[in-house]
């Protein structure tokens, strides 16, 4: 058991809420101050767009790839934050008569998600001003936060931390080290991962106490719903995928062959299941808490559905 395990739950919320005021941020003021997007840096680390994989391109176009994918991390932010922040103010409706602490800090949560949504829709604008234009990303942020919030509350905070400790990973680990990167695009994800590192404290305290009042059929109904939430987040990753690899075909300033598209659009899939799935699911903490809450074989069936998604046949490694 580590230092924080022993912190009673109420004072682990009082702490969040401290956290938030100290840390909180504002987006043109703090983050952006002004700035333009150069596309002279790349926006995403080798580390997360797995540039090595895209064994056929020259430095140059790696550098648009990863400027492709950034665009696209801000989007897929964009995106699971509206089911997130929906799924968060749902939950504070069980602390409204009582621990007033746990409700400040899930209210602060809150409004921390609709910044953060407000941020990655500025972000792609400005993006957009200086890529090529045909990029596209038709994913319906409404649409997919209400197949979401279909599912068990158990599973949506499954996804939820699994989401929030890879954010803190991916700074941590490969952004905030990588020189090469656009000043302004680490400083997004530096000001993002600031707040979010106090959400995934919350989304385990919730997704702990919400365990609790479950039976063992209600939870292991919804441990198959997780496993239906990874797949659809592997479909919505598919179309992007798809999507930025024909952007890439378009826009890279040379013929690219039916062959070679294959290869980037699976390069492309490959380094977005790696981005929303499998460095989420290898977390340690993320195994910790799931750990603590399941059985061992509700556990395998968890390992056997993210291992059908492995990398595609057609990138060498």
């Amino acid at each position: 058991m580590n230092a924080i395990d022993k912190v009673p739950h109420s004072e682990r919320y009082a702490r969040c809420i401290e956290t938030s005021k100290r840390m909180r941020w504002d987006i043109d003021e703090d983050v952006i101050r002004g700035r333009r997007f150069d596309v002279a840096h790349k926006f995403l680390p080798d580390g997360l767009s797995l540039a090595n994989a895209f064994t056929t391109l020259s430095t140059d176009e790696k550098r648009f790839v990863s400027q492709i994918q950034g665009r696209t991390y801000a989007n897929v932010f964009g995106l699971v934050e509206r089911f997130i922040n929906a799924k968060v103010l749902e939950l504070s409706h069980d602390h409204w008569f009582g621990d007033q602490v746990a409700l400040e800090a899930l209210v602060r949560f809150s409004d921390e998600e609709l910044k953060h949504q407000a941020l990655f829709r500025r972000i792609d604008t400005m993006i957009g001003d200086v890529l090529p234009g045909g990029y596209r990303f038709d994913v319906d942020p409404n649409a997919v936060a209400h197949a979401v919030l279909g599912k068990s509350t158990w599973a949506v905070l499954a996804l939820t931390l699994d989401i929030e400790l890879f954010t803190q990973l991916h700074y941590r680990q490969s952004i905030d080290p990588d020189s090469e990167l656009s000043e302004l695009f680490k400083d997004v994800f530096l000001y993002h991962w600031r707040e979010e590192s106090q959400h995934a404290i919350l989304d385990e305290l919730e997704w702990v106490r919400h365990d609790a009042d479950l039976t063992a059929e209600e939870r292991n109904r919804a441990v198959d719903e997780f496993i239906d939430l990874v797949g659809a987040v592997d479909g919505v990753l598919q179309g992007q995928a798809n999507a930025d690899a024909g952007y890439f075909a378009m826009k890279c300033g040379r013929a690219v062959d039916e062959a070679e598209e294959q290869a980037i659009k699976a390069a492309f899939l490959n380094a977005y299941r790696w981005q929303y799935i499998h460095s989420g699911a290898q977390h340690p903490q993320f195994g910790k808490v799931l750990a603590s809450l399941i059985t061992e074989s509700q556990g395998q069936r968890i390992q056997a559905a993210l291992a059908t998604l492995a990398n595609s046949p057609e990138v060498v490694s």
